[in-house]
């Protein structure tokens, strides 16, 4: 059944009227990682893909985000531990001044989207206009292609976002990065990817690599619905449809059921988070994950992190991201991300 927006007073009426124009399937579970792989993959889903990104490109415009006074270039490199091959993009105030930088992780739930589609290039050129450097790294999803060719489930795109970052710190002179204050930061699945490459970075000794990060609406608890995770359920079919089986049969069952923080990080324990380094995880009101993205707060708090919860009150999944519905809600969130690194 579609959601209906337009009777949830709770939603920035912006919100609800854009979100009341789409076409929701219902939610059903699939049958293997194959099978996943090939219906996202037909020639009917390849053409809606097609629809979104041109609705998204026609989105990315100079009047949204303007790319003046940006330097913006794209670059790919060969990725470890699997050797394959990733692309980044990096935009950057012009000239020579020494920038903070985030590097930012797209959403997508792990499995989709690419940081090339047009709303990402606008929300990285806001974000990259209050004065940072943003490198955004587009990986190995686990279903659809990015702008890599290549799809594969866990660790396959963690790898890359790790691999992503160590690139980004040994390029930093090159495009005038200061390297003590770079923070990653990702919605939804790049929320997930932002927690466990930071994590990673922690169990390799490397976690001074990143001054802080900046997850929003993280896609971490992997099933659905969780009666500890009231979000789960009251918020459930607004903008996503989570109670199926999508999410661990499309990124990985196992590492769900070893409960590997690393591909779930709401199987963290508080043990697992000392030593992180400081922390924002943003939130939205009217989220099926707005309680795990808490509850992982929560946890970071009690590891003795410094680590703050901030909620949008009246947006949706990802709003953040939207800006050409909530312009003014979109500003403050790339403002907040760059004063995060700045400071």
């Amino acid at each position: 059944m579609t959601y209906d927006y337009l009777a949830d007073s709770r939603i920035d009426p912006r919100i609800s009227r854009l979100l009341a124009t789409l076409r929701q399937g219902p939610s059903r579970d699939v049958a293997s990682y194959e099978e996943f792989v090939m219906a996202a993959n037909s020639a009917k889903n390849v053409a809606f893909n097609e629809a979104r990104r041109g609705f998204m490109a026609a989105i990315d415009t100079e009047e949204a985000a303007p790319s003046t006074g940006l330097d913006i270039s794209c670059h790919e490199f060969a990725a470890q531990p699997d050797g394959n091959t990733i692309n980044v993009q990096v935009y950057r105030p012009k000239g020579e001044q020494i920038v903070p930088c985030v590097y930012y992780i797209h959403g997508g739930g792990m499995m989709s989207l690419s940081a090339h589609d047009g709303n990402y290039k606008a929300w990285f050129r806001s974000i990259a206009n209050c004065g940072v450097a943003v490198v955004a790294v587009d990986f190995r999803n686990a279903i659809s292609p990015s702008s890599v060719p290549e799809v594969a489930q866990f660790p396959a795109g963690l790898n890359d976002c790790v691999s992503g970052l160590r690139w980004t710190v040994e390029n930093a002179e090159r495009f005038g990065i200061d390297r003590e204050r770079i923070v990653i930061s990702g919605e939804s699945g790049g929320g997930n990817l932002t927690i466990a490459t930071t994590m990673s970075l922690l169990r390799s000794g490397e976690v001074s690599l990143v001054k802080g990060i900046y997850a929003l609406c993280p896609y971490i608890a992997g099933s659905w619905p969780q009666d500890d995770l009231p979000s789960s359920i009251r918020n459930e079919g607004i903008l996503l449809q989570l109670h199926n089986n999508n999410a661990l049969v499309g990124y990985s069952e196992e590492a769900f059921r070893a409960k590997n923080p690393l591909a779930w990080p709401l199987f963290a324990t508080v043990e697992d988070l000392v030593g992180f380094p400081p922390s924002v995880i943003q939130v939205n009101e009217c989220d099926p994950l707005r309680d795990e993205g808490v509850t992982f707060y929560r946890r970071l708090v009690q590891a003795g992190v410094t680590a703050r919860c901030v909620e949008l009150m009246g947006t949706t999944h990802g709003a953040e991201t939207m800006i050409w519905a909530v312009p003014e809600i979109t500003q403050a969130a790339a403002a907040a991300i760059a004063n995060f690194a700045s400071n």
